[in-house]
């Protein structure tokens, strides 16, 4: 499988002051770390490994690009030793986190010999049942895929010792419960189970309840609060000019850009019409095929093209080090959204720019962001596009237009 990395794994910065070693791992692997760019751990390492180690269940609630993936999958990789079948069994909600989480595994299962096998979607059944058969020792899949190879008796998941159920919440959004719950029943009981979710709704609470054992909570979800590094900025445009503002702002903006939109038809229409501005640019969505999506996110990192366009579910775990440039096509449906939208940016020294297209609609949810980041958002205007006007309406249902927006 190809990794979805070509250099040294990015890891986040805001890390600690420890070393790997300090947290209980052999020599071997804390070697394995420093020859990809691992020195020290993040915060959720710190707390997660430790534990994880004892082999306790855990509940991790943190954002995507929080570290969590060497959290669960250091513990993983030292526990497991090579040749007794199918013992670490990771589910992801998308492919794009399956894929970086087996390129991880690679790397870090190297010197316990450990065989990983990803399952995703999107490619032939028969490829993948072939390196079952080879006995691995972990396996990485989304839940619908993993399913229809057990079903057509291709891997056998009576062995398994370590389960992780990597941003749950992400797959209940996603429609997979009833496959987890299938998963979850044919599992030997006892086992480790680690899972991680970026919020902790009742569907998550429960799932805990039934299928762990007294699991330690680790709580590092973020204040809704950006960077300091970060400057906003607030296209208020009309609906019909939302397309013209996103051709606009990628031409004022110089540097490498990350567009979140929420249709594959804007994006395919974005990459055409940005392609005959003359900028380079990609994009990913659930209609592309598994070997574009990662050559766009190759691409992108190796400076191939500038600008990736993302529909919100394609973009759900990506880590790419470097991004200059968030914009939102639309406003983001949540806070949570927009706060971890923006911590794609200004990491670590570095400044970066969050612009968001938005209509006079949008009122609400602008405010709601500016209570929660504590900032009202600059607003601006991007080069030939006319900003909005507000709309109120009165009570006997006639708009009138009260003041620009600007």
């Amino acid at each position: 499988m190809t990794p979805m990395f070509t250099g040294p794994v990015p890891q986040d910065p805001a890390t600690t002051d420890l070393s790997f070693a300090e947290l209980g791992l052999s020599k071997p692997i804390v070697e394995s770390l420093a020859a990809i760019g691992f020195e020290h751990p993040t915060p959720i390492q710190t707390q997660v490994i430790p534990k994880a180690l004892e082999g306790l269940d855990i509940v991790g609630l943190a954002q995507t690009g929080s570290g969590k993936t060497a959290a669960f999958g250091l513990p993983m990789a030292e526990h497991l030793l090579h040749g007794k079948g199918v013992r670490g069994l990771i589910m992801c909600p998308t492919r794009e986190i399956a894929l970086q989480t087996e390129a991880f595994l690679e790397v870090v299962g190297k010197d316990h010999k450990l065989e990983t096998v990803c399952l995703i979607g999107g490619v032939s059944l028969g490829p993948q049942a072939q390196k079952l058969r080879r006995h691995p020792d972990i396996v990485v899949a989304t839940p619908g895929r993993l399913w229809d190879h057990y079903e057509r008796k291709n891997l056998k998941l009576d062995r398994v010792e370590k389960l992780v159920l990597d941003e749950a919440d992400h797959m209940l959004d996603l429609g997979f419960l009833p496959q987890i719950f299938r998963v979850l029943e044919v599992l030997p009981a006892e086992r480790q189970t680690m899972m991680f979710s970026a919020t902790m709704p009742s569907s998550i609470e429960n799932l805990a309840k039934r299928f762990m054992r007294s699991p330690e909570m680790v709580d590092l979800r973020p204040e809704t609060r950006t960077a300091e590094g970060i400057d906003h900025r607030l296209y208020l445009v009309e609906p019909d000019n939302t397309r013209a503002c996103l051709v606009a702002i990628a031409a004022e903006e110089k540097g490498s850009m990350l567009v979140f939109l929420r249709r594959k038809v804007d994006a395919d229409w974005a990459c055409r019409q940005l392609e005959l501005e003359g900028h380079p640019v990609e994009r990913i969505h659930s209609g592309r095929s598994q070997k574009q999506r990662v050559k766009a996110l190759q691409g992108l990192r190796q400076g191939e093209h500038r600008i990736l366009l993302a529909t919100d579910i394609a973009a759900r775990g990506i880590d790419i080090p470097i991004i200059e440039h968030i914009v939102n096509f639309g406003m983001p449906d949540t806070v949570e959204d927009y706060v971890h939208r923006a911590g794609r940016t200004a990491r670590g020294a570095l400044r970066g720019t969050v612009s968001t297209i938005a209509t006079w609609q949008d009122k609400e949810a602008i405010r709601l962001v500016e209570k929660a980041i504590g900032e009202k958002l600059p607003r601006c205007v991007a080069k030939n596009v006319e900003p909005a006007v507000e709309r109120k309406t009165t009570i006997r249902g006639r708009q009138k237009i009260r003041r620009r927006l600007t």
